[in-house]
């Protein structure tokens, strides 16, 4: 029911006029799932195929069925990345559902595009599989799990390999949120439904704030100074990032070592999402703190609709919050510029120029 009401909310901007060219449109966070995925990890998608319509259909569909929900949504070019969960399994996992996102890739003319996943829980295989996925399969970055399965993190030294490829290629990496590790699910349990612990760890709270404490994490280790050039993209509106900025920027000076504040470091390496945020209240925030060419548009495919984020863009469109040249910025021409793609390449059927 939420669900509907959501996209109730959006309805009068849909039935807006049409421009007389579309402004085109690439997402950045928009999954899938392998046919090689295991079953315990399907497993954690319990509460999406709960409440979501067809998730699980869309998540395995790497072609017609996609491609068809983009021009719902007036996407133009898509970036396909795996669902949270696979980086804690055997290399073998990763390899296979990179190979599956280019073959998809190469038959879709332009309108999609593949992050790499790669498994986290092996820092040097996973350095490998990011190079292989970047040299030899033509993926654009990577979108990795927020941690190993076991709630280890990566700022330690054992994975500058895979950092490593990251700057050496000028691809970013996708910090991902993903389910609580064993240990740290019982921080998130009390005396209510486990459904509501399962949401407040996860997608209702938990994971967001975990990806922002990983990106903390990185700072504080001094990642980006053995990287400077080293660019990271959070999601969901920053990953609740953008609405301490301040208070992290000020209170960090009293232990950072790191050559630029952290604020410097935002600025300059991190680059934010709007997936799966339907309000624009964060975004008046982003817009506040965040570079305009670092703040890019995407969906949450398939766990949030193509149309629902459309309508929240044009709501965006109509708000006066950003002028029409900002509007395409964060539309597609930053991901363009970071991800090295063009909507010009685009040579498949879309909505993508149309009324």
């Amino acid at each position: 029911m939420s669900a509907i009401m959501e996209f109730l909310r959006f309805i009068p901007l849909l039935i807006l006029p049409a421009l007389a060219k579309m402004t085109p449109l690439i997402t950045l966070e928009e999954h899938y799932a392998s046919a090689t995925t295991p079953d315990a990890m399907k497993a954690l998608f319990k509460e999406q195929t709960q409440f979501v319509p067809n998730v699980m259909e869309k998540l395995t569909n790497l072609s017609s069925l996609r491609l068809s929900d983009m021009d719902k949504g007036d996407v133009t070019i898509q970036v396909v990345s795996h669902a949270a969960g696979l980086g804690s399994y055997p290399v073998n996992y990763s390899r296979s559902a990179n190979d599956q996102v280019y073959e998809a890739v190469k038959n879709a003319k332009g309108r999609l595009a593949g992050f790499a996943t790669a498994p986290m829980s092996q820092p040097a295989e996973a350095a490998a599989e990011f190079r292989r996925a970047v040299t030899e399969l033509g993926f654009v970055g990577a979108l990795v799990d927020n941690h190993d399965g076991k709630g280890g993190y990566f700022d330690g030294e054992e994975y500058d390999a895979f950092w490593a490829v990251a700057e050496e290629f000028d691809v970013p990496v996708y910090l991902h949120p993903t389910w609580p590790s064993e240990d740290m699910a019982p921080r998130y349990r009390g005396n209510f439904d486990p459904i509501a612990a399962n949401s407040l760890g996860s997608s209702g709270w938990g994971w967001h704030q975990d990806t922002g404490l990983h990106v903390l994490r990185l700072f504080a280790s001094g990642l980006f100074d053995r990287r400077p050039k080293l660019k990271i993209i959070a999601g969901h509106m920053g990953e609740m990032i953008p609405f301490m900025l301040q208070r992290i920027d000020r209170l960090s000076g009293r232990w950072s070592t790191a050559q630029r504040k952290f604020a410097t470091v935002y600025r300059e390496n991190i680059y934010v999402t709007t997936s799966g945020v339907w309000s624009l209240d964060p975004m008046r925030c982003i817009l506040a703190n965040t570079p305009i060419d670092h703040i890019l548009y995407s969906i949450d495919y398939p766990f949030t609709s193509n149309e629902v984020g459309l309508a929240w863009f044009k709501e965006l469109e109509a708000s006066g919050l950003v002028d029409q040249e900002q509007l395409e910025a964060i539309a597609y021409k930053n991901a363009e510029k970071l991800l090295r793609i063009k909507v010009d390449d685009v040579k498949g059927n879309c909505t993508y120029g149309t009324a």
